[in-house]
């Protein structure tokens, strides 16, 4: 059996049908993309209807690629929709109409006539909302969509999309094994199945056995596959993001989002948008989005609010919504490189879902850490939490709150480098309690 907590608004007449479309979950969970051809035809199809698609999966990095595909093709003066997950405070964050978030009363109008169409019939949560968010798309004139992968890839709800523009996979990690598999293999076959005929698939760096896992999938669908490393490359010195293709060689500048992962995402957006000739993207508006791409949560360094109040003076405090190893090792990465050296604290609630001890086990042993709920969420209990941190080497105690686990840190004599992980849901209560909220 399936369970997740239901999306909320504090708008009321939203709030009602959130919680309508959520009472269609199915019990049991299948992955098939069944339920939504249904309701996708009785819609008349409008994801048949859509501008010029890029489609993104990965298990870490979809989400940023997908920040900087939309800040260079709105650089170049085009129209921009983008659907993503989950959100982080509020659903609309989903949803992005134009270059807009959607606004309460289009959601909910789109949310009546779906339930509407739907007639009753079980279907999950992500699937109705991907097929509101395609009959948006399919209304609002815009020149380009930017979507994300929900989960996997050849049976996700997005996958429906049959001819997209360009597809590209961002990093590989071991997560959501219960549906994609155990290991990195069966991971990558599955997000290789956005793979369509005719259409380019954009790969990062991966170990050679799974890139040739991937090359054999594309190959056997017919999808030109173009490698890092072998078709493009990037790399960041002498203060530039230097990326190269078969074409041409760039020199942008450094993205504006912290870490080297992001370097990464970047130039796989950029390989993405020179896949294609269909939209114009000029040099000029792949230098403007290195600067314009934003993502919450994603190493976001918070500098006020009253949770930030509580961190003793000059102190730092970043919030990322890393849960998995590999993202862990990017985390860890970043914030130990970090100058001035400070004391590191992290303060994180998981899902109990999660590798906990690998996500754990890139920090360095000795770490403190503050282990806290994840509110609404089948998460660890924060003394849970803390035990599994101490197992894995950590210097952990449990708070029941995020309030509470920084109040453990007024008191100290001197600054420290703060890091709020483990769960976007997590981040998102977050910036509902401290801000900035997403926009």
């Amino acid at each position: 059996m399936t369970t997740m907590p239901r999306a909320r608004s504090d708008n009321a007449v939203l709030d009602a049908l959130l919680a309508a479309a959520y009472a269609l979950h199915p019990r049991e969970v299948d992955l098939t993309l069944d339920r939504l051809v249904r309701l996708l035809g009785r819609l008349g199809n409008p994801h048949l209807k859509l501008p010029p698609v890029f489609h993104v999966a990965g298990t870490n990095g979809k989400g940023s690629t997908v920040a900087f595909l939309r800040a260079g093709l709105e650089a170049a003066g085009l129209r921009v929709h983008t659907y993503t997950s989950p959100h982080l405070v509020r659903f609309n964050e989903r949803i992005r109409l134009a270059g807009s978030l959607i606004d309460d009363d289009t959601l909910s109008e789109l949310l009546r006539e779906i339930l509407a169409r739907n007639g009753g019939q079980p279907i999950t949560f992500f699937e109705l909302t991907t097929a509101l968010a395609f009959l948006a798309f399919s209304r609002v004139p815009a020149e380009a969509c930017v979507v994300e992968v929900g989960l996997g890839g050849r049976m996700d709800a997005t996958n429906v999309l049959a001819a997209p523009l360009v597809t590209g996979i961002a990093a590989l990690g071991l997560d959501h094994q219960a549906f994609l598999g155990n290991t990195i293999l069966q991971i990558a076959a599955e997000k290789a199945g956005i793979a369509k005929p005719g259409v380019p698939l954009v790969v990062a760096r991966y170990p050679r056995t799974v890139t040739a896992r991937i090359a054999e999938i594309a190959g056997v669908i017919g999808a030109p596959l173009r490698m890092r490393g072998h078709d493009w490359d990037v790399a960041a010195y002498e203060g530039q993001l230097h990326f190269r293709d078969g074409d041409a060689r760039l020199a942008l500048p450094l993205p504006r989002l912290p870490g080297q992962h992001q370097v990464d995402n970047a130039g796989l957006a950029v390989a993405m948008l020179r896949a294609q000739s269909r939209l114009a993207v000029p040099d000029a508006a792949l230098r403007a989005a290195m600067g314009w791409a934003e993502w919450p949560a994603r190493l976001q360094a918070i500098h006020d609010g009253p949770l930030h109040a509580l961190l003793p003076p000059d102190s730092e405090l970043w919030l990322d919504g890393a849960h998995n190893p590999s993202a862990g090792r990017a985390l860890s990465s970043f914030v130990l490189a970090q100058k001035p050296v400070l004391p590191l604290v992290l303060i994180v609630g998981m899902l109990a879902s999660k590798d906990h001890d690998g996500f754990f086990k890139t920090f360095p042993a000795g770490t403190r850490l503050v282990a806290v709920p994840v509110a609404g969420h089948a998460s660890l209990t924060p003394a849970e939490l803390a035990a599994a941190a101490t197992a894995a080497g950590l210097d952990a105690i449990a708070a029941p709150s995020l309030t509470e686990a920084l109040d453990t840190l007024t008191g100290l004599d001197r600054p420290v480098r703060a890091l709020v992980c483990g769960s976007l849901h997590l981040a998102g209560d977050f910036l509902r309690a401290n801000g900035p909220l997403p926009s």
